[in-house]
C-alpha cells in the first residue's frame, strides 16, 4: 500500500477528480455460467452475457491463429500472460489514482505497469474533471452486461473511457472491438440511467510509454452502436444454434 507521501506525489501528476453522485449505479457479481463455461454478469437475480463474451465468439479469429502459428502456441501462451496481468496492475493503479485509493505493486510486471499508468493519468486524464463512477458494472436488462474503466465529464462531454495496454502501437482498423465494447457500454448507460452518453475514448499506453488515444463522438458512436447490434444478433444466433445441436445431440442419445 501507498503511505501518504507516495499518494501525495501520485496526485501532484495532475489535479485530483472530483467525484460526482449524478448516477447511482447498480452492482452486478461477474461469475462463470456453469453450464457454458462463460463469463456472465449476475444483476437483479439475471444472468446476462459479458460483452467480451459476445465479441470473442463473433468476432474473426484468423488473424490470432496466424499469430499464434506464426510464434508457437506456447509463446503465444506467455506473451498473453505476461500483457493481462501487467494490464491489470496498471487498472489498478488507474483506479487507484481516480478514486483516490493507496495501491501500489512492486513485482516486476507491477514495476512497467506504474509508469504507463502515470502516462495515461498526465495525458489522457488531464482533461477530466469530474467522474461519474470507476470500474462500473453496466447492463441492458435482458440483453448483455460489462464492466467500464470509467465514466466521466471529459472535456466537458459525459464520456465511456477504456484504459488499455498494448504490446506495440495500435492502428484503428486493429481494434475495431475496444470502439464496440466502448457503444455497448454507451448504449447500457443511456437506457438503464437516462444518459445522454456522447463520448468514448480509449486511453493506449505500451511498456515504453508510447500514448495513443482514440476517440469517438456523437455520430461515429452511433454508427458503433449500430454494428454491435449487428455482433449482439451474431451472438444470439450462434447460441440458438448451439442449443438446437445439443437438443439434436440428446435425442440421439435417448436412441442410442
Amino acid at each position: 500500500m501507498m503511505d501518504e507521501k507516495d499518494l501525495e506525489e501520485y496526485h501532484n501528476i495532475g489535479k485530483a477528480i472530483k467525484k460526482s453522485e449524478k448516477y447511482n449505479y447498480i452492482n452486478g457479481k461477474q461469475i462463470t455460467d456453469p453450464e457454458t463455461g462463460k463469463r456472465v454478469y449476475e444483476i437483479n437475480s439475471y444472468r446476462l452475457p459479458s460483452v467480451t463474451t459476445i465479441l470473442g465468439a463473433t468476432k474473426d479469429q484468423q488473424f490470432l491463429k496466424d499469430w499464434k502459428a506464426k510464434v508457437g502456441e506456447n509463446e503465444a501462451e506467455r506473451i498473453k500472460n505476461i500483457s493481462s496481468k501487467r494490464g491489470t496492475s496498471m487498472h489498478k493503479f488507474l483506479e487507484s489514482y481516480v478514486t483516490g485509493v493507496g495501491y501500489d505493486d512492486l513485482t516486476e510486471l507491477g514495476c512497467q505497469a506504474k509508469p504507463m499508468a502515470n502516462k495515461i493519468m498526465e495525458v489522457g486524464l488531464a482533461p477530466v474533471d469530474e467522474y461519474f463512477g470507476s470500474e462500473v458494472t453496466l447492463h441492458y436488462p435482458g440483453l448483455y452486461a460489462g464492466q467500464t474503466d470509467l465514466v466521466c465529464l471529459h472535456n466537458d462531454l459525459e464520456t465511456i473511457v477504456d484504459f488499455k495496454q498494448a504490446n506495440r502501437p495500435k492502428k484503428k482498423e486493429w481494434i475495431e472491438d475496444y470502439y464496440l465494447q466502448i457503444a455497448a457500454y454507451a448504449m447500457a448507460h443511456d437506457y438503464v440511467y437516462g444518459s445522454t452518453i456522447r463520448q468514448g475514448v480509449i486511453m493506449v499506453c505500451t511498456p515504453d510509454l508510447y500514448y495513443q488515444e482514440f476517440r469517438i463522438t456523437d455520430h461515429e458512436l452511433r454508427t458503433w452502436k449500430h454494428k454491435f447490434l449487428k455482433r449482439l444478433d451474431m451472438y444470439h444466433e450462434l447460441v440458438h444454434d448451439e442449443k438446437e445441436k445439443a437438443k439434436v445431440n440428446m435425442k440421439e442419445e435417448d436412441f442410442k
